[in-house]
């Protein structure tokens, strides 16, 4: 009965559990004993101790020690959050803001094909790993209940979408504490996508963070952080929001697509052309880079490029054929076609007109 109660004191103040001494073999009754036939002897019997009544309360101890072992990984991780004067609170997601620097191109639920998965799960069994956060650093809105987040953005906005609350650790961080917070939780997760990295990376560096910070936050070599701000910093901003985290294109397709746009202004121009087509909108994200980078990299086909020229009201007036050779009007009635073409000169002079500006020699 000692010893368990001695276990059960190591679990509760955090010590290691005894064990018994080594080649002590556990004690076990004598069989023959255990069927009363006594052996002979010399020495008379004494007379049997009367037996001790084991109380609830012992016993009950006794029976949950298994699951205390069972748990005593999570009562140490709790013990060391309790004496760093952390613990696991439950907070309105309302009242927290994102962090300082976005690591993540979309926004959570924004061509995120996996948040549908993380509400679900959060919404079947709860919410398991507790976000990080930090006191609002604007002082008003520390004093109205507001924090910023460090890491947890997705299950931030998951309980939001529940209308859940959300468990998180509050810890007093520095702005460099917050970030290396930021970028190791998702280092270790292995859940940004190559271009999302060279983005934080190039944000850290903007902001005015020293690079130690950024190779630290992210874990990275120096020749790798090289890496990641080259492409960041060839690649326009905007494109690369348009285009999205795109997690299946590593390192070299992005390097390609950013040379590519780096080769010529007439790649530039593609790409915001690519961006407004309706086929680059409805696409995901990995789609999207695929559609971005063919647009830069195809060969010319010799095939025309057709362009239906209508009324206001919608009725097809001509169609216009596009191709390296030259560019051709078609016009369905001829006999519009023969006017149209007895007023060219007139609307070439016209259009010259308009290119050099009014003559002023005379």
């Amino acid at each position: 009965m000692s010893k368990r109660k001695d276990e059960l004191r190591a679990l509760l103040m955090g010590g290691a559990v005894p064990e018994a001494p080594a080649g002590e073999a556990p004690k076990v009754e004598d069989p023959k004993a255990a069927e009363g036939v006594a052996e002979p002897s010399a020495t008379p019997a004494k007379a049997p101790a009367p037996e001790r009544a084991t109380s609830g309360a012992v016993r009950a101890m006794g029976l949950a020690l298994g699951s205390l072992r069972s748990g005593a990984e999570e009562a140490k991780a709790l013990r060391e959050n309790l004496a760093r004067g952390e613990h696991v609170v439950e907070l309105d997601p309302a009242l927290i803001e994102p962090a300082f620097l976005a690591d993540r191109l979309s926004p959570a639920g924004e061509g995120d094909e996996s948040f549908e998965a993380l509400k679900a799960s959060i919404a079947e069994g709860g919410q398991e790993v507790p976000v990080l956060v930090r006191p609002h650093p604007d002082a008003a809105k520390a004093k109205a209940g507001y924090f910023q987040a460090a890491y947890g953005h997705r299950r931030i906005a998951a309980t939001r979408a529940l209308g859940l609350k959300v468990r998180a650790v509050v810890r007093s961080l520095t702005d460099e504490a917050l970030v290396l917070a930021q970028g190791k939780e998702n280092s270790e997760r292995r859940d940004l996508s190559f271009i999302e990295r060279a983005l934080f990376c190039r944000a850290m560096v903007e902001r005015g963070f020293e690079r130690r910070v950024a190779q630290a936050a992210l874990g990275l070599h120096k020749a790798e952080m090289t890496r990641l701000l080259q492409v960041a910093e060839m690649i326009p901003l905007h494109i690369a929001q348009a285009i999205g985290p795109a997690p299946r294109a590593g390192r070299p397709r992005w390097m390609d697509l950013a040379e590519q746009l780096q080769a010529s202004e007439a790649n530039q121009v593609k790409a915001q052309d690519e961006m407004g087509l309706e086929r680059f909108r409805k696409a995901s994200s990995d789609e999207r880079f695929t559609l971005m980078l063919s647009r830069m990299t195809a060969k010319p086909s010799g095939r025309a490029e057709t362009e239906a020229l209508s009324l206001p009201g919608g009725e097809r007036l001509a169609q216009i054929k596009r191709t390296r050779r030259g560019t051709a009007i078609e016009f369905g009635e001829r006999d519009f076609a023969d006017y149209v073409a007895a007023e060219l000169p007139a609307l070439h002079a016209a259009y010259r007109a308009a290119r050099e500006g009014p003559d002023e020699s005379g």
